[in-house]
């Protein structure tokens, strides 16, 4: 349960809920999986299991989970059966099958081959932080949170939500912190980052656990590129890697934390419950502080430089 990445948004605080409420709203919208002719199918799921429990609350902190499955077709399957009954069909009627007849077999072999087709599926947390207006999905990428967001506003009918701003942009402040050798207060650079130019050819150089030296560094920045990814660590109790989008990706929980957890515990139910308290406490000091260190946030209507768009 222990979230990988951050995709940040900002509630209005004028939006109200609470456990009870969204729990009935989603029960409306809960997963049902795939039919045997649909290719795909979401839907909310019991963040910890229990059925009957879609939504997990503690200090005005809640949890919910999207389950989405997929159906695996792959193109050149449905491409090999559908030739096989176009070439049978050209024999029969004794000239090729036109365009709408092409068509149709496609739709019939690929309907045929639905109930037979491998099924993926994933789960996506959302963390609601109602006191603060916080919301971050745990996706590794703004399409698939952007998918999580509009199912909830499908679920909602309405959710005051916007992508987190800045008055800093992410690139220009991270380049700053690195030109100089100095983090914002609370934080420490570790040993990844990415620096990209901004001309046609997009010339990138990445370091990967190597030590970041200032003069080779601010060599790069000189020449016209920017830093696109770096690695941090805050307050020696959580390390990530931070976008020029403002994503928070590839969090990793100093041990110290989750054996806390593990200490408040005594069933798997309590254990889920402990990770969760103590990830969104974690999470309700840390974004205040990454705010800061990026000048504060935007206006709620302006294109600020920190927009995910």
């Amino acid at each position: 349960m222990w979230f990988r990445n951050l995709q940040i948004y900002r509630l209005d605080p004028d939006w109200q809920t609470n456990a009870a409420g969204l729990q009935l709203k989603l029960e409306k919208h809960a997963f049902r999986g795939c039919s045997a002719s649909e290719m795909q199918a979401r839907g909310w799921v019991p963040p910890r299991g229990n059925p009957d429990e879609l939504v997990i609350a503690a200090n005005r902190q809640l949890l919910i989970c999207l389950g989405v499955e997929q159906k695996l077709l792959p193109a050149s399957v449905v491409r090999q059966y559908a030739q096989e009954r176009l070439a049978e069909l050209e024999e029969q009627q004794g000239f090729k099958p036109g365009r709408r007849q092409t068509l149709d077999v496609r739709e019939a072999v690929t309907a045929e081959l639905l109930p037979r087709a491998f099924v993926k599926r994933r789960l996506t947390y959302v963390w609601f932080e109602l006191q603060g207006g916080w919301c971050a999905i745990d996706a590794g990428s703004a399409a698939r949170a952007e998918e999580v967001v509009e199912h909830l506003k499908q679920t909602l009918g309405e959710l005051p939500l916007r992508p987190l701003r800045t008055q800093l942009s992410p690139a220009a402040a991270m380049s700053a912190w690195l030109a100089a050798s100095e983090a914002p207060d609370g934080f420490t650079i570790d040993r990844d980052c990415e620096l990209r130019a901004v001309g046609e050819d997009r010339a990138t150089v990445r370091y990967v656990r190597h030590t970041l030296e200032a003069a080779e560094i601010a060599g790069h920045i000189a020449a016209g590129k920017s830093v696109t990814r770096l690695a941090l660590t805050w307050q020696d109790r959580i390390a990530f890697v931070l976008t020029e989008q403002l994503q928070v990706k590839r969090l990793a929980f100093l041990d110290l934390l989750k054996e806390e957890a593990e200490r408040q515990a005594e069933s798997a139910d309590e254990l889920f419950e402990a990770d969760f308290l103590i990830m969104s406490g974690e999470f309700s000091r840390l974004l205040p502080q990454l705010v800061a260190a990026l000048g504060g946030e935007g206006g709620p209507d302006e294109e600020g430089p920190g927009s995910q768009g």
